[in-house]
């Protein structure tokens, strides 16, 4: 079975959740190391806000990002110490998502989408979609042909 990157899956699932803290630790050092005026309390509520927004962006991403193994009977997808195994005829789509070097994967009976990413770098074709060419991309190819 060939795994998605787990550099990638990790750092694209808490880069949102890191920029949240650091914004929220720029709010506190304003509030508590600046004196109170109007203008350090207004740049202290901005930072908080733009790391809660983030914090939001993190907790919606984090639900769709997942590790996935595949191979040429199955597909299984990793979410913490579970795994839940696909055959490949209960998914309903499998494709890629142009810019963003991911994959997007539809399984029949269920409304929420997986996205992973591939287990190395997808090639753009001039310069707008991108075709995977590493062994996840071959064996997917395969798949999808029969």
């Amino acid at each position: 079975m060939i795994e998605a990157n787990p550099l990638k899956y990790f750092v694209a699932r808490n880069f949102f959740l890191v920029l949240a803290l650091l914004q929220w630790t720029i709010a506190t050092a304003i509030f508590f190391t600046y004196p109170p005026t109007l203008k350090n309390q207004y740049a202290a509520l901005i930072f908080f806000t733009l790391g809660s927004l983030l914090f939001v962006a993190y907790l919606i991403i984090k639900e769709k990002i997942k590790r996935v193994a595949i191979g040429k009977k199955k597909i299984v997808v990793i979410n913490g110490g579970k795994k839940q195994k696909v055959e490949w005829s209960e998914v309903r789509s499998l494709k890629i998502v142009p810019f963003f070097n991911l994959y997007r994967l539809k399984i029949k009976g269920k409304k929420k989408d997986i996205y992973f990413f591939p287990s190395k770098n997808i090639n753009p074709a001039y310069g707008l979609l991108g075709e995977d060419t590493s062994k996840m991309g071959e064996l997917l190819k395969k798949v999808n042909a029969n």
